[in-house]
């Protein structure tokens, strides 16, 4: 529940009352106008007639506060009352009225204490309630957590985690350590994409890539860019976690200490930024590199899902950045093995309408599952591409879709999640099958049955897609691509 503190209530700060009241939440007004007082308690309004810029008016208040609300008429008053405020709840948001005909020292005071100002002319009710809503409230949310934490904090990303991933955990490792607490950026499995690769060496970013157990050692558990322990991170499933941060939709109901799930903007560096601008830390240029190309990646270049949020986070980073720096990182060389494991999945590709299924056999770096798939995009007439392999007894297959009204995300999701998990975007998804559930069998006969599995519930799934107009035989365009055999053949 929200809780709302007012000082000073003046002719602002009585319309703005008025709104809060009416809200979830708590709200306690300290005003030196026993009129005021008065005609706020008539209304069921919790008033106090007590001195705004008294410090024990502020140590009166037993309660934990949210949100601190300065609304006098007098600028002094306010600005008294903001340094109060401040002082006694570091952790929540301020917004403070200028007051009428603020001098300039006076108003920029007040500007240097408060997190938002306000002024009579800029001033709506509803507007202020707006500027103090959730969104103003998550990053004092998150700090109080982050400095609740006992001990070191472990940042976990996905599973061979990508820019975006990366680039958060960098952020939120930072964001902690203003406050006093230690954190790490930490991983399962293997980072084998020459990109994600780069972003590591170019910028140097320290990583702890974890085995089982090693989580013991944290007193904190942070999730970026997922949201579930179990489901594409090796951490146990009943994992307690303080933090979660993260950009895609979950497929079931989360738990965290602090959550912030928003699947409106398109990446979770995106995220970051907004709690990084809003607490006032200063970004250096290392976070700002990364951050920008995690945003540019997760949106392909501002192509897929990118919201008017991005564009105004990348914005914000630009010239934080060293622009030659994300050259190098964008453009790596390319191991022999990559280049292998990709003409193995052009080889071994089965094309039906406009959709190209490939398998690759002695699979060593799953990275190159998702660079094969976005290559045979370009194979002409192919609209949608699905890569799979066997890594350390589980299968990671790897779509994407190019010009199709398909949606891949979720095409995966109901294609897997009952015997694995699978989803991601509209045009780029993964997904993993454990083989314990194939039980026993010789290579040959296993490779044969996943092959079966994996095509059978794909195409099964896409045939149940209403959105999957333009891919096999559901392809409006005829003649993009010859259809060689039934998906079920």
């Amino acid at each position: 529940m929200v809780s709302r503190l007012v000082l000073g209530c003046g002719s602002v700060g009585r319309t703005l009352v008025s709104e809060l009241a009416d809200r979830p939440g708590t709200v306690l007004v300290c005003c030196a106008d026993e009129h005021r007082i008065e005609t706020l308690r008539s209304d069921r309004v919790t008033a106090r007639l007590a001195d705004p810029t008294d410090p024990e008016t502020l140590a009166a208040v037993e309660r934990s506060i949210d949100i601190v609300v300065v609304a006098d008429d007098d600028p002094a008053t306010n600005r008294a009352a903001a340094e109060l405020a401040r002082e006694h709840h570091p952790d929540a948001f301020v917004l403070a009225y200028a007051g009428e005909e603020p001098a300039v020292e006076t108003r920029l005071q007040i500007e240097s204490i408060a997190d938002r100002l306000v002024d009579r002319e800029a001033t709506v009710a509803g507007d202020l309630v707006e500027r103090i809503g959730e969104a103003s409230m998550r990053p004092r949310r998150l700090r109080r957590v982050l400095r609740s934490i006992d001990g070191p904090l472990a940042v976990v990303t996905h599973d061979n985690p990508d820019p975006d991933a990366i680039a958060s955990a960098l952020a939120l490792c930072k964001v902690a350590r203003t406050v006093g607490r230690e954190a790490e950026i930490c991983y399962f499995g293997e980072i084998t994409h020459q990109e994600n690769r780069a972003l590591i060496n170019v910028l140097d970013v320290e990583l702890r890539e974890l085995e089982p157990g090693d989580i013991d050692e944290y007193d904190g558990i942070a999730l970026v860019d997922h949201s579930r322990p179990g489901v594409n991170d090796q951490l146990p499933e009943n994992t307690p976690v303080d933090v979660l941060i993260d950009h895609h939709p979950p497929r079931a109901p989360v738990e965290a200490r602090f959550v912030d799930l928003r699947s409106d903007v398109g990446a979770t560096s995106t995220l970051l930024v907004e709690y990084l601008r809003q607490l006032g830390i200063e970004i250096d240029e290392t976070v700002a590199t990364a951050l920008l190309y995690g945003i540019r990646v997760d949106t392909d270049d501002f192509r897929r899902e990118a919201s008017t949020v991005d564009f105004d986070a990348a914005a914000y980073l630009l010239p934080f950045t060293d622009e030659s720096v994300l050259e190098r990182i964008a453009t790596p060389s390319m191991s022999a093995e990559t280049l292998e494991t990709m003409a193995r999945a052009i080889t071994n590709r089965e094309v039906h309408g406009s959709v190209l299924v490939s398998h690759i056999e002695e699979l060593h770096e799953r990275d190159a599952l998702a660079q094969s798939a976005d290559q045979l995009l370009d194979i002409e007439g192919v609209r949608t591409t699905l890569v799979y392999g066997i890594i350390d007894g589980t299968v990671y297959c790897s779509g994407r879709t190019r010009g199709a009204t398909l949606d891949i995300g979720e095409t995966l999701r109901d294609a897997f999640d009952r015997i694995g998990s699978g989803g991601g975007h509209a045009d780029m998804a993964g997904a993993q099958i454990p083989l314990g559930l194939l039980g026993e069998n010789e290579e040959a006969a296993l490779s044969e049955i996943v092959h079966d599995l994996i095509v059978e519930r794909f195409f099964t799934a896409i045939d149940s897609r209403p959105d999957a107009r333009s891919v096999g035989p559901f392809a409006d365009e005829g003649g993009d691509a010859d259809d060689e055999g039934s998906p079920r053949d």
